[in-house]
């Protein structure tokens, strides 16, 4: 479903550039001069979308958000987006690479200190000062030392490391790449290595994995890696219940994917990779677990599935039962992040988690000024965990998902840092209806990160439609060879709620001055360096 506001390309292979922003610089140069923004504003902005060393590019339309005419943009904008260029699209290139040759998403990076990193190998005089007596005596690792596995015992590869990153497992990399900004660096070509590694490599031990509320196994790989799986329970067609609470609704597998799709595609980055597999039940959980809770509840079905049900809180039992055909079943697997023994993680309650209850409303629903005793509440207080906040909102609101009531950091980075966007099973669960109420931090804040409006805005636009770019990601999970892993009514809601997104902040800058985060401070000036 095309958003609202959005016109038609001019012509097949030429579109006219429309870039993002124009008005939102317009209100951060003027706050400060107490000038009122120029409110019911047409917005004509054009974008060079060039990338001089590929020669790609993809035209914008003319995004309108409402309907008198603005003409002029400001200077700076315009060396940032480049306006005022006709541009060729270049058949056969995929709007999913298009999109992420954009300039909003090659940003430039902050600097790394060391700090910044969470995990890092130690160095040889790092090594000796953390080590004991006995330890500072041994030879120090180097780039020629080697870390080996004692056995095979077990089934496990024996593995031979050093220092150089080249010798790491796919799921080592990973967690060796995670920075204060983000989980992973979405240009890192490791990330393409740990899906394949996640999807492809023998399954060597599955237990269940204690903890929340529904079915879910911690399965181990030969090179010391673990994954998180999560079993398909019913058709990805299948729409949840509407006399279902939020909170009895059955976590799905695809939505699994989904999010860590729909989190990439928005630039967050901020979702642990998620890969869908296909898995034999009785060959790779029932005949090597050692799960004797889990082993105990398999059993056979009338037509001959293998089935399994586990313990959990909700549908563990013989009446929601995961099945397999008769052996084959469809699962996502996710990987895990450091062990919390190596980088504790800190759980925060929600200020907009629900109550929870058949009856009762939280505060959040029945208070409109709630936003401003959050925002006297630290840490929302100061520094970004507020903007944080209303990104994962954004994303569950996008993806329907309405049970987000905590949210985790890392602890070593304190409050500077992103937030993880974790167990997304059950999104995707309604395509029909929309839910408000999940984008309630955005409405009674009124406050949004420039580069995640502008993104929004982006894949508002016919060359970046969200529904088609997510289509196209997608693709490339193995699962989408068996089935779509979202239907198209799905991928139509991206679109829809886009749009709504797109108008709470427009009513939002009816009524505000102060909407827009500007987190791109410093970018105009540099846009030679980054608009390729």
């Amino acid at each position: 479903m095309q958003s609202e506001g959005v016109a038609g390309v001019q012509g097949e292979d030429f579109i006219s550039a429309a870039g993002l922003v124009r008005k939102e610089e317009e209100e951060l140069n003027r706050e400060g001069e107490k000038k009122k923004g120029l409110e019911g504003k047409e917005i004509m902005i054009k974008l060079n979308l060039g990338r001089s060393t590929r020669s790609i590019y993809l035209g914008l339309a003319f995004l309108s958000l409402t309907s008198t005419h603005f003409s002029d943009a400001t200077e700076r904008e315009k060396k940032l987006i480049g306006a005022g260029k006709v541009i060729q699209k270049v058949k056969g290139h995929s709007k999913l690479e298009a999109l992420f040759e954009h300039p909003l998403y090659n940003l430039p990076r902050p600097e790394l200190r060391e700090d910044d990193w969470l995990l890092r190998v130690k160095a040889n005089e790092h090594a000796r000062d953390a080590g004991s007596d006995e330890e500072e005596r041994e030879e120090p690792i180097n780039s020629d030392s080697q870390w080996q596995s004692s056995s095979q015992e077990g089934g496990y590869d024996r593995v031979t490391w050093t220092s150089d990153v080249e010798t790491h497992p796919p799921w080592l990399r990973f967690h060796l790449g995670i920075s204060r900004w983000e989980l992973y660096n979405r240009k890192d070509p490791n990330l393409a290595q740990l899906t394949h590694y996640l999807a492809t490599q023998r399954i060597l031990g599955a237990v269940q994995k204690t903890g929340g509320t529904q079915l879910k196994l911690l399965m181990s790989f030969p090179n010391y890696g673990q994954a998180l799986l999560k079993p398909m329970k019913q058709s990805r067609d299948a729409e949840t219940d509407v006399n279902l609470f939020y909170f009895s609704d059955f976590e799905r597998h695809n939505a699994e994917i989904a999010a860590f799709h729909l989190d990439r595609l928005l630039g967050f980055n901020r979702i642990p990779p998620v890969v869908g597999r296909l898995i034999n039940v009785t060959t790779e959980i029932r005949e090597i677990t050692t799960d004797h809770r889990l082993s105990r509840t398999f059993f056979t079905s009338p037509v001959g599935n293998v089935c399994f049900y586990g313990q959990c809180e909700y549908y563990c039992s013989s009446e929601h039962p995961v099945c397999g055909h008769p052996h084959v079943l469809e699962v996502s697997l996710a990987a895990m992040l450091p062990d919390l023994t190596l980088a504790a993680r800190r759980s925060w309650r929600s200020p907009w988690r629900r109550a929870y209850s058949r009856t009762k409303l939280a505060q959040w629903e029945t208070d409109p000024a709630y936003c401003d005793t959050v925002k006297q509440t630290p840490p929302y207080n100061h520094g970004t965990r507020l903007v944080d906040l209303i990104d994962m909102a954004v994303l569950d609101f996008l993806m329907s998902n309405m049970d987000r009531h905590h949210y985790e950091t890392f602890e070593k980075f304190g409050n500077e840092t992103f937030l993880l966007h974790l167990d997304n099973g059950r999104a995707f669960g309604r395509h029909s209806r929309d839910e408000p109420s999940i984008l309630a931090p955005l409405q009674q804040c009124c406050r949004i990160r420039r580069s995640t409006f502008l993104r929004l805005r982006l894949l508002s636009l016919p060359g970046f439609r969200l529904s088609d770019v997510m289509r196209d990601s997608l693709l490339q999970d193995p699962l989408a060879g068996v089935n779509p892993l979202l239907s198209e009514s799905h991928l139509s809601a991206l679109d829809r709620r886009l749009a709504t997104v797109l108008q709470v902040v427009q009513s939002c800058r009816h009524h505000h001055k102060d909407v827009i985060y500007n987190d791109l401070v410093g970018y105009d000036e540099d846009h030679d360096r980054w608009t390729g």
